[in-house]
């Protein structure tokens, strides 16, 4: 089905928007994907915060022109599947991810950071660990001198014969 013109500007200023605001693009081509299959990637991409979308390729280049997704626009052809997301590695290791169990998903490239990505750039981008475990492991880091710092403390006064002291301080 065929869309007017009204409505082909309305697909144009959603992706325009979303394009405004992502951080990653990532171009996948889902020929002889089963419909279950792709319910299962959209619900895994929704639940990620992953915005998928099945555009006709004209209008994705109109809609990612002038923005940092326009270098992948001579990689739009052929049915594609395009995954927005704002984490910069969300779409990348959801696209990834299911691509791995299911071989009809035939990742094409992506753009992050205004850089076109090959399909292996796409794999390097998702082996990158979510924020929230990036962030995890600079507050153990943050943390580890510290709790170093009052062991040895501890340690020190216990020896120097203040031991039920530095007992309690050690446990707070």
């Amino acid at each position: 089905m065929s869309l007017n013109r009204s409505e082909k500007e309305a697909v144009i200023s959603d992706v325009t928007s979303l394009a405004a605001t992502a951080q990653t693009l990532v171009i996948a081509e889902y020929r002889g994907i089963t419909v279950a299959d792709m319910t299962k990637l959209r619900t895994t991409a929704r639940d990620s915060g992953v915005t998928l979308s099945v555009l006709k390729n004209t209008l994705a280049r109109r809609a990612v022109a002038g923005s940092a997704f326009e270098v992948v626009a001579d990689q739009m052809t052929g049915p594609l599947i395009y995954s927005f997301s704002v984490d910069a590695v969300a779409a990348a290791k959801v696209v990834s991810e299911f691509a791995k169990t299911n071989d009809k998903l035939v990742i094409r490239g992506g753009a992050f950071a205004g850089k076109a990505l090959d399909v292996n750039g796409v794999k390097q981008l998702a082996s990158i660990p979510s924020k929230e475990v990036l962030l995890a492991q600079l507050l153990g880091l943050m943390q580890s001198p510290i709790s170093r710092t009052a062991r040895v403390l501890a340690a020190l006064a216990e020896q120097r014969g203040g031991g039920e002291v530095a007992a309690e301080a050690a446990a707070a």
